[in-house]
C-alpha cells in the first residue's frame, strides 16, 4: 500500500495543532460560565436593558442624530476613497510588475498598514490631528489601504497575462496594454472588494467615534457615559438602520457588477 502524500500529513499536523491550541485556550483562560448564566447576571442584564426603553424621539435630538449619521457616512466614504487611490498605487509594485525587491518591500508596507487596527490608527492620529472626523477618516484610509492594496495586488497577480502580452507584441506601450487588457479583467473584482470594505468602514467609523473621531459613535459614548439610556437607545437604532441600508445597497451593487 503506497504511503500517503506528504500534503496529507501536513494537513493532519495542522489540524492537530489547531485542536491543541483550542484546548489550551479553554484550559488557560478563567472562563466563569456559571457566573455568566447565573440568576444574578440575568437580573442585572434585564435591569440594564430595561433602561433603554423607550428610546428618545424628540425631533431636535433626532436631527442631531441624523447629522452625526451623515458625518459617519462621510468619514467612511472619504476614507474608502483615499484607500482605493493608495491601494491602486501600491498594488502595481506589490503584484511583481517592478521586480521582486519592489514586490517584497511593498507587500511588507501593506502588511504593516493592515495589521494595525483602525482604533490604534485613530488613537495615534487624533493626537496629531485633534479630535474630530479628520483623524478617523485618515485611520480608516490607512487600514483599508493595506487591506485593499493586498487584495488588488493578488487580483493583478492572478490575472492571465496573455491579452496584455498580445498588445505589447503588436506595439502597444506598457501603460496602454495594462489599461486595455489587464485592468478591465480585474476591475469588477476590485469594485466588489471596494464595496465590501466600504460596508466594513461604516461599522468601523461608528466605533471610531468612541475615541473622539466624531459621528454616531461619539454621540453614543457621550450618552452612555451620562447613563442617558433612552438617548443611547435611539443612537443604537440609527446605527443599526444605517448599517442595514448600506449593506443592502452594497449587496445590490455587487450583484449588478457580477452579472
Amino acid at each position: 500500500m503506497p504511503a500517503p502524500p506528504q500534503r496529507d500529513w501536513q494537513l493532519r499536523a495542522l489540524l492537530i495543532a489547531l485542536v491543541i491550541l483550542i484546548a489550551a485556550s479553554f484550559i488557560s483562560l478563567d472562563l466563569q460560565w456559571a457566573a455568566l448564566f447565573g440568576p444574578d447576571a440575568a437580573a442585572t442584564t434585564r435591569e440594564f436593558l430595561q433602561g433603554f426603553a423607550p428610546p428618545e424621539l424628540d425631533p431636535a435630538f433626532l436631527r442631531k442624530c441624523g447629522v452625526a449619521a451623515l458625518e459617519t457616512l462621510a468619514m467612511s466614504a472619504l476614507g474608502t476613497l483615499l484607500a482605493v487611490a493608495g491601494a491602486m498605487a501600491l498594488a502595481l509594485p506589490a503584484s511583481g510588475r517592478f521586480g521582486r525587491a519592489a514586490r517584497n518591500s511593498t507587500r511588507a508596507l501593506l502588511n504593516v498598514l493592515r495589521s494595525i487596527p483602525e482604533l490604534v490608527w485613530a488613537s495615534l492620529l487624533l493626537v496629531a490631528a485633534g479630535l474630530g472626523p479628520l483623524g478617523g477618516t485618515l485611520a480608516l484610509a490607512l487600514h483599508t489601504n493595506g487591506v485593499l492594496g493586498r487584495l488588488f495586488a493578488d487580483a493583478l497577480e492572478n490575472t492571465p497575462t496573455e491579452p496584455e502580452q498580445a498588445l505589447r507584441t503588436n506595439g502597444s506601450s506598457a501603460m496602454a496594454a495594462f489599461l486595455y487588457a489587464t485592468l478591465p479583467q480585474t476591475l469588477p473584482q476590485m469594485l466588489s472588494y471596494t464595496l465590501y470594505r466600504w460596508e466594513n468602514n461604516i461599522r468601523a467609523a461608528a466605533i471610531l467615534g468612541v475615541v473622539g473621531a466624531g459621528g454616531v459613535g461619539q454621540l453614543l459614548k457621550y450618552h452612555l457615559s451620562l447613563f442617558q439610556m433612552p438617548s443611547a437607545a435611539t443612537v443604537i437604532i440609527i446605527m443599526l438602520l444605517m448599517v442595514a441600508l448600506v449593506d443592502a445597497a452594497s449587496y445590490l451593487l455587487r450583484r449588478a457588477l457580477t452579472r
